[in-house]
């Protein structure tokens, strides 16, 4: 899924799921093809969990990918959950990951971030050993202050009961590291806390960060912009040139166009979900409309109407879903529809359309028994079979027909013998890849019961 800023950005939404913990990330390609990569880290209270990503980093010529800090639904400060390290290890992964398919080294990345964002900065910046960190009013103790101040967050960072000594190894953390004078050719641009109060642990990590011979305690009034221009063209402040290594990484990697794709948060591969209620032509009362259908594997069903947000609709363990408005304006309406699954990935996209009138009163459809779901034998689900002989077969027991459905498009139907039996072939192949197919009984007076759901994934 792409979206255009206020500028000229496109900006590319995914996730990378192949961590410990999903890591959804936000990445624009530097304007011109320029050398530089700028990760973005957010701090606790950014939008949405995203920093600086509102449109001030658009003239900016390099790479960027922000990194949401949103892992379990809160903030970790991408480090951990209930002090499991799998957030930072992901994290750590994904950066390493983009850094070398756009063919960078690491003296050619800028970590970037304000508050616990810019702690991250420092974190990963110093421990993986890449060229440049902003750090903007960094905290150095990350757990004990937390704790004190915002429990809810630092519940989710240390977990039940909120151990003392899991506080303080978090607070160790960026003193250890400072300590270690690990990559002492990083070059660092701390801008310290607005703080008036003294705070014994911030002016020894102060003292720690001295050390290193290209560090910079700057000024919160010096232009933060500006410093990102300088060091994205190679310079620091003082302008001498920032080091660069030799040679290229090695070649024969799938490169960065593979990767977004593959890691987009719009997977094709996710069936849209299926609209079942109202239909194209449906003619209904301005009050009490219900939009119904189908979603197998989603979590929920995620609807808006001309670019706004309408509602999110769960979806049972049988893939149902549904969701009623109690009121609409006159006229048609084109509600655009998307599944999401439990990781975060977003299925193509649907359309319910309907037209509504102020002159109907809603109508009272009398219910009717419905047939049996069917039992589907084979395929059994999540195989890989050979796609030319997919064929189904089951029972459904009380049914005079089986229909088979994929995507909302009717593919076939079949009698049901006396005993129950049914068997049911394509015409054709099906197409390689996977397929989330529907199947479901027919009943003597046309009506259809609660559809099965099987996933396969035909060989081409």
């Amino acid at each position: 899924m792409s979206e255009a800023p206020a500028k000229r950005r496109q900006v590319i939404k995914g996730i990378d799921a192949s961590g410990p913990y999903p890591v959804e990330y936000r990445f624009a390609h530097a304007p011109n093809a320029e050398r530089h990569l700028v990760i973005v880290l957010a701090g606790l209270d950014d939008p949405d969990g995203y920093g600086w990503a509102t449109g001030e980093m658009d003239d900016l010529p390099a790479n960027i990918l922000w990194i949401r800090d949103r892992f379990d639904g809160g903030s970790a400060s991408y480090l951990c959950r209930d002090m499991d390290f799998g957030v930072e290890k992901s994290v750590a992964e994904v950066v390493a990951r983009v850094t070398e398919l756009l063919g960078l080294h690491r003296a050619e990345v800028t970590l970037w971030g304000s508050g616990r964002g810019g702690s991250a900065a420092l974190h990963l910046g110093l421990k993986h050993g890449y060229g440049n960190i902003v750090a903007v009013g960094p905290e150095f103790a990350l757990g004990s202050p937390l704790r004190e101040r915002r429990p809810a967050a630092a519940r989710h960072l240390l977990g039940e009961p909120m151990a003392d000594e899991d506080a303080r190894a978090l607070d160790a953390l960026l003193p250890d590291l400072l300590a270690s004078s690990v990559h002492p050719q990083t070059h660092l641009y701390v801008f310290p806390p607005a703080d008036d109060e003294p705070d014994a642990g911030r002016e020894m990590c102060l003292g720690l960060l001295r050390q290193y011979r290209n560090a910079d305690l700057v000024h919160e009034t010096f232009p933060l912009l500006n410093l990102a221009h300088m060091l994205v063209a190679g310079l620091v402040p003082r302008l001498t040139a920032a080091p660069r290594a030799e040679g290229r990484p090695s070649a024969g990697l799938p490169g960065i166009g593979s990767y977004l794709k593959s890691t987009s948060v719009v997977q094709g591969s996710f069936a849209a979900p299926v609209v079942l209620s109202p239909g194209p032509d449906d003619l209904l009362s301005a009050t009490g409309v219900r939009l119904v259908g189908r979603a197998p594997g989603a979590v929920r069903v995620s609807l808006w109407e001309n670019g706004t947000y309408l509602a999110s609709a769960p979806v049972t363990q049988d893939g149902d879903w549904s969701w009623t408005r109690r009121t609409w304006t006159p006229g048609e309406h084109n509600v655009r529809l998307f599944a999401v699954d439990a990781l975060g990935y977003q299925s193509p996209r649907a359309d319910a359309q309907f037209t509504v009138s102020d002159h109907l009163t809603p109508e009272v459809v009398p219910t009717r028994p419905g047939a049996a779901p069917p039992v589907v034998q084979r395929p059994e689900p999540y195989l890989q079979v050979p796609g030319a002989r997919v064929g189904f077969t089951g029972f459904a027991t009380g049914a005079a027909r089986v229909g088979i459905r994929e995507n909302g498009a009717v593919l076939g139907e079949c009698a049901v013998a006396p005993d129950g039996a049914w068997s049911w072939a394509p015409e054709g192949p099906w197409a390689g890849g996977p397929h989330t197919v529907e199947v479901f009984s027919i009943g003597a007076a046309d009506t259809e019961s609660r559809p099965v759901a099987v996933t396969f994934t035909a060989e081409s």
